[in-house]
């Protein structure tokens, strides 16, 4: 045998796989995304978007997770807040749909839909997206750091073998299963009230986690769909869920829902519906974040049998017989969806532990200034199939809406990880709020957005920029805090939320029920008093006029001061300068809206200085 014809034999025979062996494939990326929830989506997007080389990888058949896999299909938050990806994932609802009125058929929420549209809409943008792999059906089974201080993960997808290097690897699991594999540090549970200063928090630490929901979609059929009578069914276990025959106390009849309005609460197009109700529904209290993937799909039964008695509850205690499993929703034998419900995940510990005292107070300290993602979802939490936990948890604080910091996305000890969904690094009160999906959409965006600068730039998540990140997400049309009278399309976007994240200029944030709300009031005119945060941010001692609201000459005259000190050139002509700029209201007085223009564009306090990531001023660029 010739020496080609040897060549040829060996290449042939190391094409093929041994018996009982599988075929190893190594493969190369600048950012590896494990989780396909929404969170997961948006940062393998983002980060493919900047050109990174992107890798996304999902154990399921579907993306979008919580909004899709686990059938919560109904969004909370952030409608009036349509930042960033989470916009653009309402804006294609919306032409799905119609409408945004066709999306309001539920009363839990603005926005419902079918969650097979929703994984259509994210599998789509992802296979559009240049730069960008996926990989479905595929679990991570070791990770580890090379020599080069990349990531080494092996990976399994239809019985074969990945050997994947990735410089930058982000935890978008709904659970925090890549770095607890890492062996990142983290909190389960309750944080004790010493541990986190939160008032509201228990005295001492412990492991309740919060309910979790096998949510079911449903529809209604022309004729009787009835499920057989489940194991262990009592009709007692839902007599509180809503007025009942079992409910025969008149004085608690009168506090229930109707079962009518019981079903409309998750009301989706075409007439389905989705059962996850709260009050003594189908809500599962299980216990089992911290245990293999494989023993806690074991332990989903306990939750899927409480759905099932629920569902045949509704059929045969409420008269409900057309109502019935949509069985054309999911890819899954039983019809159910594909993962179940979960509202809280481990919490890792970041540089930054974002906490209900930071919301409450968002200038108690300078982490306003590092916000990558707004919220504005009260803290709901969900305890009632836990009593012990009921008993525990104290009053949830109400707070207003927020910015998250950058920091909560970057564990403290482990490098090139960064953490997305709802794993961050938040308080398990605060959890209640940051958990919410048009939240974990914006930190997903913001975790690609860092990784790729990250590994085009050869250095680590902590090195990167804070500002840098987040112009990159303003040009996105994300919001850095939740200012409701400056949106994305008003032409001031950029430079409100510039100077609000100087905190040159503060907003006023309130509770208003189940909505917060964050003004800047920029129409309104600027006062003395509002110039004192302009001459604490540049280190001078303040000085206040004597006028109550500012005219435009005093103005021009403290910002020609501070342009001096700061060796900033100004336009000769600033009078014609500031009327191009900005269009006067009144010669006399300035509204707040010129103020944040002039300032911004004059002095350029945003990009001229960087932040640390507890948000303290670093020195200035030239």
């Amino acid at each position: 045998m010739n020496k080609i014809s040897l060549a040829i034999l060996l290449m042939i025979l190391t094409m093929i796989p041994c018996h009982g062996q599988n075929l190893s494939i190594k493969e190369n990326y600048d950012v590896t995304v494990i989780g396909g929830g929404a969170s997961g989506v948006c940062a393998a997007v983002q980060s493919a978007r900047l050109g990174a080389k992107t890798l996304l990888i999902e154990d399921a058949p579907w993306l979008g997770g919580m909004l899709t896999s686990a059938g919560v299909s109904a969004i909370d938050g952030n409608y009036w807040m349509r930042s960033g990806m989470w916009g653009e994932f309402l804006d294609k609802l919306v032409l799905h749909y119609g409408s945004l009125d066709a999306l309001k058929t539920g009363w839990v929420s603005h926005v419902q839909f079918e969650p097979s549209v929703g994984n259509d809409i994210f599998q789509t943008e992802v296979n559009k997206t240049p730069h960008l792999k996926t990989m479905m059906n595929t679990s991570l089974i070791g990770l580890h750091h090379n020599d080069n201080g990349n990531w080494n993960l092996t990976v399994k997808s239809d019985s074969i073998h990945h050997a994947i290097e990735t410089t930058i690897l982000i935890d978008a699991t709904e659970l925090g299963d890549v770095a607890s594999k890492a062996g990142v540090p983290f909190s389960l549970g309750m944080d004790a009230r010493s541990e986190t200063g939160e008032a509201e928090a228990p005295d001492e630490a412990n492991v309740f986690i919060q309910d979790m929901t096998y949510a079911i979609t449903v529809r209604c059929y022309d004729t009787p769909h009835l499920i057989s009578r489940p194991e262990n069914y009592d009709p007692k276990e839902f007599c509180d869920a809503c007025i009942n025959p079992y409910n025969v106390d008149s004085l608690v009849r009168k506090t229930l829902w109707s079962p009518e309005m019981m079903l409309s609460y998750g009301k989706l197009p075409n007439n389905k519906f989705m059962l996850n109700w709260p009050i003594w529904g189908n809500d599962t209290f299980l216990d089992d974040i911290d245990f293999s993937p494989k023993r806690r799909k074991e332990l989903w039964h306990k939750a899927k049998a409480k759905a099932i008695r629920y569902l045949y509850f509704m059929q045969h205690e409420l008269g409900m017989t057309n109502i019935s499993i949509d069985t054309t929703e999911y890819p899954t034998a039983d019809h159910l969806p594909i993962i179940p419900y979960y509202r809280e995940s481990r919490r890792f510990r970041g540089i930054v532990r974002f906490s209900v005292n930071d919301i409450r107070n968002p200038y108690g300290n300078n982490l306003y200034r590092t916000t990558i993602a707004s919220g504005d979802y009260p803290i709901d939490h969900h305890h009632d199939e836990n009593s012990e936990a009921c008993q525990i948890e104290r009053k949830i604080p109400i707070v207003p809406s927020f910015g998250l910091p950058l920091g909560c996305l970057i564990p403290e000890k482990e490098d090139n990880l960064i953490l997305a969904e709802k794993c961050i690094s938040v308080t398990h009160l605060a959890n209640g709020s940051t958990r919410l999906q048009p939240v974990a959409m914006q930190i997903g965006q913001a975790a690609g957005t860092l990784a790729a600068m990250a590994a085009k730039r050869h250095c680590l998540p902590r090195s990167v920029s804070i500002r840098e990140v987040q112009n990159t997400l303003l040009s996105c049309g994300t919001y850095l805090l939740p200012i409701l009278d400056a949106t994305p399309q008003d032409k001031d976007f950029k430079p409100l939320q510039r100077i609000a994240a100087t905190g040159i200029l503060r907003s006023i944030s309130f509770n208003r029920d189940w909505r917060n709300e964050t003004w800047m009031n920029v129409d309104s005119l600027l006062m003395a008093k509002d110039l004192s945060m302009l001459f604490n941010f540049y280190g001078m001692k303040s000085k206040t006029p004597a006028e109550h609201f500012v005219s435009m000459g005093t103005l021009m005259k403290y910002l020609k001061i501070i342009a001096k000190k700061e060796r900033i050139h100004l336009p000769n002509n600033l009078s014609d300068y500031k009327l191009k700029k900005v269009s006067t209201i009144s010669d006399k007085h300035v509204t707040r809206r010129q103020y944040a223009l002039l300032v911004d564009s004059l002095l350029h306090p945003f990009e001229r200085y960087d932040v640390d990531f507890k948000g303290e001023l670093l020195n200035a660029r030239k």
